[in-house]
């Protein structure tokens, strides 16, 4: 048991360190995430202005109008929590990154090491995250900053603020253990990026990353309530700004941590099964 935390702090540290060399690319990186959302700003500036009164605005300064519930100071909100919200739940290059170990036979020191591939990834991501979140601080504080007119009811109350930050840490688990279980299919198929494609675009249109989903109708929304996808974006988003409250905010904390477990399970599963599929040959 102790030799394993050492193992598992050593890798942590190797990671933070590999990450600060970027530490540049983060900062810039950061600052582009916001470019898309001046488009969408944009975007819904004219579609506010046009099922608005003429002339009328609302608390921001943007158009008013009403739209599923959102302001369009509630919009543009909506859209920067978002960002916050996929930056702890998106994993580039980690299904990939899987499926290529996999395919080049890279997976077998996991094999042959008393090292476990999903806790060396997991730690890596950690120090990822922890690497880029305090080199993005200044960034995004300057956006929030200059921002801050559209949150304009301003900061919820404690317990909303514990749901919301529990939020963002189960999306960054929901987030790796769901692209790892995609990874590990690896396994059985030569190549997975077909379903990395299907994953993203599916993670884009229902997730809350493109709109809200208020916006969905009933018929569709009741679906994809029953979807993990609306905990990797929406979900942290609509509880720190009063869309979801009360025990449907407990709610849904429950059913993400139930997303959770289970593909953490599920990870398990096809690790253990695929390793007894796998074959490997030569040095």
């Amino acid at each position: 048991m102790f030799s394993n935390a050492i193992t598992w702090w050593t890798f942590f540290k190797i990671s933070i360190h590999e990450r600060l060399i970027y530490r540049a690319d983060f900062m810039l990186g950061t600052l582009m995430r916001f470019l898309p959302t001046l488009t969408q700003i944009f975007l819904w500036w004219a579609i506010y202005d046009v099922i608005s009164t003429p002339g009328s605005i609302d608390q921001t300064g943007g158009p008013d109008g009403d739209i599923a519930g959102y302001k369009y100071g509630d919009m543009v909100a909506y859209y920067l929590l978002v960002i916050i919200s996929r930056a702890f739940s998106s994993m580039p290059g980690l299904t990939r990154g899987i499926a290529n170990q996999i395919r080049s036979g890279e997976v077998k020191k996991f094999l042959i090491q008393p090292v476990d591939m999903q806790g060396c990834l997991l730690m890596q991501r950690i120090a990822h995250k922890l690497v880029y979140y305090l080199i993005a601080t200044i960034p995004f504080a300057l956006v929030f900053w200059l921002c801050g007119d559209f949150f304009v009811d301003g900061w919820p109350e404690w317990d909303v603020l514990i749901v919301f930050y529990c939020s963002l840490l189960l999306s960054f688990l929901l987030g790796f253990f769901l692209e790892s279980c995609i990874g590990l299919i690896g396994f059985w198929f030569l190549e997975v990026t077909s379903l990395t494609f299907i994953y993203m675009l599916m993670t884009f249109l229902l997730s809350g990353h493109m709109f809200p989903l208020d916006l969905l109708p009933d018929s569709i929304g009741n679906f994809v309530d029953f979807l993990p996808f609306k905990y990797l974006a929406y979900f942290p988003a609509a509880v720190f700004l009063g869309k979801v409250e009360g025990a449907a905010m407990y709610q849904g904390l429950a059913v993400e941590v139930f997303w959770v477990v289970l593909f953490i399970v599920l990870s398990r599963i096809l690790w253990w099964k695929g390793i007894k599929h796998y074959a490997g040959f030569g040095g």
